[in-house]
Protein backbone atom coordinates (compact mmCIF):
# COMPACT_ATOMS: atom_id res chain seq x y z
CA UNK A 1 0.00 0.00 0.00
CA UNK A 2 1.47 3.16 -1.16
CA UNK A 3 1.17 6.47 2.21
CA UNK A 4 0.96 9.17 0.30
CA UNK A 5 1.02 13.07 1.17
CA UNK A 6 -0.41 16.11 0.70
CA UNK A 7 0.52 19.72 0.01
CA UNK A 8 0.86 20.44 3.96
CA UNK A 9 3.34 17.08 4.39
CA UNK A 10 0.65 15.15 6.58
CA UNK A 11 -0.06 11.16 5.91
CA UNK A 12 -3.06 10.86 3.95
CA UNK A 13 -4.76 7.95 5.81
CA UNK A 14 -6.64 4.83 4.98
CA UNK A 15 -10.21 6.64 5.11
CA UNK A 16 -9.36 10.07 3.56
CA UNK A 17 -9.13 9.04 0.87
CA UNK A 18 -12.94 8.57 -1.24
CA UNK A 19 -12.05 5.85 -3.49
CA UNK A 20 -11.27 3.95 -0.43
CA UNK A 21 -14.27 4.76 1.11
CA UNK A 22 -16.58 3.90 -1.56
CA UNK A 23 -15.08 0.15 -2.21
CA UNK A 24 -15.49 -0.36 1.90
CA UNK A 25 -18.79 0.82 1.23
CA UNK A 26 -19.65 -1.08 -1.80
CA UNK A 27 -17.78 -4.76 0.09
CA UNK A 28 -20.18 -3.76 3.16
CA UNK A 29 -23.23 -3.96 0.98
CA UNK A 30 -22.09 -6.85 -1.03
CA UNK A 31 -22.09 -8.89 2.41
CA UNK A 32 -25.37 -7.12 3.64
CA UNK A 33 -27.02 -8.77 0.16
CA UNK A 34 -24.95 -11.93 0.62
CA UNK A 35 -26.34 -12.89 3.82
CA UNK A 36 -29.63 -11.81 3.23
CA UNK A 37 -29.36 -14.68 -0.01
CA UNK A 38 -28.07 -17.27 2.42
CA UNK A 39 -31.25 -16.38 4.63
CA UNK A 40 -33.18 -18.28 1.94
CA UNK A 41 -30.65 -20.88 1.14
CA UNK A 42 -29.00 -22.21 4.29
CA UNK A 43 -30.95 -24.36 6.96
CA UNK A 44 -32.62 -22.76 10.46
CA UNK A 45 -33.52 -25.06 12.79
CA UNK A 46 -36.16 -22.92 13.91
CA UNK A 47 -38.06 -22.86 16.95
CA UNK A 48 -40.12 -19.69 17.03
CA UNK A 49 -43.25 -18.99 14.49
CA UNK A 50 -41.75 -15.46 13.47
CA UNK A 51 -38.13 -17.67 12.55
CA UNK A 52 -39.99 -19.06 9.44
CA UNK A 53 -40.44 -15.31 7.71
CA UNK A 54 -37.84 -14.64 5.56
CA UNK A 55 -35.06 -12.27 6.67
CA UNK A 56 -36.76 -11.82 9.78
CA UNK A 57 -33.69 -10.64 11.46
CA UNK A 58 -32.55 -7.95 8.87
CA UNK A 59 -35.69 -6.65 8.82
CA UNK A 60 -35.47 -7.36 12.94
CA UNK A 61 -32.42 -5.13 12.86
CA UNK A 62 -33.61 -2.33 10.74
CA UNK A 63 -36.62 -1.78 12.61
CA UNK A 64 -34.42 -1.96 15.53
CA UNK A 65 -31.56 0.89 14.34
CA UNK A 66 -34.59 3.18 13.07
CA UNK A 67 -36.33 3.06 16.60
CA UNK A 68 -33.15 3.82 18.29
CA UNK A 69 -32.36 6.66 16.40
CA UNK A 70 -35.75 8.23 17.07
CA UNK A 71 -35.36 7.43 20.56
CA UNK A 72 -32.28 8.92 20.55
CA UNK A 73 -33.77 12.13 18.82
CA UNK A 74 -36.26 12.55 21.20
CA UNK A 75 -33.95 12.48 24.47
CA UNK A 76 -31.52 14.79 22.84
CA UNK A 77 -33.97 17.43 24.27
CA UNK A 78 -33.32 16.14 27.35
CA UNK A 79 -29.64 15.14 27.90
CA UNK A 80 -28.04 18.35 25.51
CA UNK A 81 -26.26 20.64 26.57
CA UNK A 82 -25.06 24.28 25.69
CA UNK A 83 -21.96 24.37 23.56
CA UNK A 84 -19.99 26.37 26.17
CA UNK A 85 -21.68 24.36 28.89
CA UNK A 86 -18.62 23.32 30.79
CA UNK A 87 -17.15 26.73 30.42
CA UNK A 88 -19.67 28.11 31.90
CA UNK A 89 -19.40 26.48 34.53
CA UNK A 90 -15.71 26.63 35.30
CA UNK A 91 -15.68 31.04 35.34
CA UNK A 92 -18.65 30.85 37.78
CA UNK A 93 -16.97 28.17 40.26
CA UNK A 94 -13.75 30.71 39.94
CA UNK A 95 -15.73 33.61 40.77
CA UNK A 96 -17.98 32.04 43.50
CA UNK A 97 -15.13 30.97 45.32
CA UNK A 98 -11.61 31.80 44.74
CA UNK A 99 -8.81 29.23 44.69
CA UNK A 100 -7.01 28.54 47.70
CA UNK A 101 -3.55 26.72 47.56
CA UNK A 102 -2.85 24.80 51.02
CA UNK A 103 0.92 23.86 51.41
CA UNK A 104 1.57 20.80 54.10
CA UNK A 105 4.37 21.42 56.04
CA UNK A 106 5.82 18.09 58.34
CA UNK A 107 4.21 19.61 61.63
CA UNK A 108 0.67 18.95 60.51
CA UNK A 109 1.10 14.95 60.91
CA UNK A 110 1.75 15.36 64.65
CA UNK A 111 -1.52 15.17 65.46
CA UNK A 112 -1.62 11.85 63.99
CA UNK A 113 1.68 10.51 65.52
CA UNK A 114 0.54 11.47 69.16
CA UNK A 115 -2.69 9.16 68.82
CA UNK A 116 -0.40 6.08 68.37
Amino acid sequence: MKIEANNTGQKVHFFDNPKNVTWMIRIFYAICILLVVADFVVHRHIYLSYDEIPAFYAIYGFVACVVLVIIATGMRKFVMRDEHFYDKREDEVEQIVPRVDVKHTPDSNQDTESHS
